[in-house]
Protein backbone atom coordinates (compact mmCIF):
# COMPACT_ATOMS: atom_id res chain seq x y z
CA UNK A 1 0.00 0.00 0.00
CA UNK A 2 1.15 3.55 -0.76
CA UNK A 3 0.35 6.31 1.73
CA UNK A 4 0.70 9.98 0.87
CA UNK A 5 0.59 12.80 3.44
CA UNK A 6 -0.06 16.20 1.94
CA UNK A 7 0.26 19.39 4.00
CA UNK A 8 -1.30 22.60 2.71
CA UNK A 9 -0.78 26.16 3.91
CA UNK A 10 -3.34 28.48 2.36
CA UNK A 11 -2.70 32.02 1.14
CA UNK A 12 -5.63 33.21 3.24
CA UNK A 13 -6.35 30.78 6.05
CA UNK A 14 -9.69 32.08 7.24
CA UNK A 15 -12.27 29.46 8.16
CA UNK A 16 -14.27 29.89 4.94
CA UNK A 17 -11.23 29.21 2.74
CA UNK A 18 -10.15 26.26 4.86
CA UNK A 19 -13.65 24.76 4.76
CA UNK A 20 -13.84 25.14 0.97
CA UNK A 21 -10.47 23.46 0.50
CA UNK A 22 -11.35 20.64 2.91
CA UNK A 23 -14.65 20.02 1.10
CA UNK A 24 -12.89 19.99 -2.28
CA UNK A 25 -10.38 17.40 -1.05
CA UNK A 26 -13.06 15.25 0.61
CA UNK A 27 -15.14 15.38 -2.58
CA UNK A 28 -12.68 12.96 -4.19
CA UNK A 29 -13.76 10.10 -1.89
CA UNK A 30 -15.67 7.46 -3.82
CA UNK A 31 -15.12 9.24 -7.14
CA UNK A 32 -11.62 8.02 -8.00
CA UNK A 33 -11.26 4.24 -8.18
CA UNK A 34 -7.53 4.39 -7.42
CA UNK A 35 -8.05 6.24 -4.13
CA UNK A 36 -8.55 3.56 -1.47
CA UNK A 37 -8.93 5.90 1.52
CA UNK A 38 -8.74 9.61 2.25
CA UNK A 39 -8.67 11.58 5.49
CA UNK A 40 -8.66 15.36 5.65
CA UNK A 41 -7.91 17.21 8.89
CA UNK A 42 -7.46 20.85 9.88
CA UNK A 43 -4.84 22.36 12.16
CA UNK A 44 -5.78 23.38 15.71
CA UNK A 45 -2.53 25.12 16.72
CA UNK A 46 -2.56 28.03 14.25
CA UNK A 47 1.06 29.02 14.81
CA UNK A 48 3.78 30.02 12.33
CA UNK A 49 4.99 26.45 11.89
CA UNK A 50 1.50 25.07 11.27
CA UNK A 51 0.02 24.07 7.97
CA UNK A 52 -3.73 24.54 7.63
CA UNK A 53 -4.76 21.17 6.21
CA UNK A 54 -3.47 17.61 6.26
CA UNK A 55 -4.67 15.09 3.69
CA UNK A 56 -3.75 11.43 4.12
CA UNK A 57 -4.52 9.27 1.09
CA UNK A 58 -3.91 5.58 0.43
CA UNK A 59 -3.47 3.68 -2.83
CA UNK A 60 -2.89 0.01 -3.58
CA UNK A 61 0.28 0.65 -5.63
CA UNK A 62 2.50 3.33 -7.13
CA UNK A 63 0.77 2.62 -10.43
CA UNK A 64 -2.57 3.52 -8.81
CA UNK A 65 -1.04 6.63 -7.22
CA UNK A 66 0.25 7.78 -10.62
CA UNK A 67 -3.15 7.08 -12.23
CA UNK A 68 -4.82 9.11 -9.45
CA UNK A 69 -2.59 12.09 -10.24
CA UNK A 70 -3.97 12.32 -13.78
CA UNK A 71 -7.58 11.36 -13.00
CA UNK A 72 -9.97 14.15 -14.09
CA UNK A 73 -11.53 14.50 -10.62
CA UNK A 74 -8.11 14.91 -9.02
CA UNK A 75 -6.99 17.33 -11.72
CA UNK A 76 -10.08 19.49 -11.08
CA UNK A 77 -9.52 19.52 -7.31
CA UNK A 78 -5.76 20.11 -7.69
CA UNK A 79 -6.43 23.03 -10.02
CA UNK A 80 -8.68 24.65 -7.41
CA UNK A 81 -6.23 23.93 -4.57
CA UNK A 82 -3.46 25.48 -6.66
CA UNK A 83 -5.33 28.80 -6.63
CA UNK A 84 -5.62 28.97 -2.82
CA UNK A 85 -2.44 27.32 -1.58
CA UNK A 86 0.72 29.14 -0.54
CA UNK A 87 2.91 26.19 0.47
CA UNK A 88 2.72 22.43 0.04
CA UNK A 89 4.68 19.62 1.65
CA UNK A 90 4.32 15.92 0.94
CA UNK A 91 5.61 12.58 2.15
CA UNK A 92 4.79 9.48 0.13
CA UNK A 93 5.80 6.03 1.40
CA UNK A 94 5.02 2.32 1.39
CA UNK A 95 2.92 1.23 4.35
CA UNK A 96 1.24 -1.88 5.71
CA UNK A 97 -2.08 -0.12 6.08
Amino acid sequence: MITNHLLLKLKNSNSENINCAVEALRSMAGRIEYLQAIEVHTDILHNQMSYDILMVARYNSMQDFNAYLTHPVHVEVATYIGTVVEQVASVCYESNQ
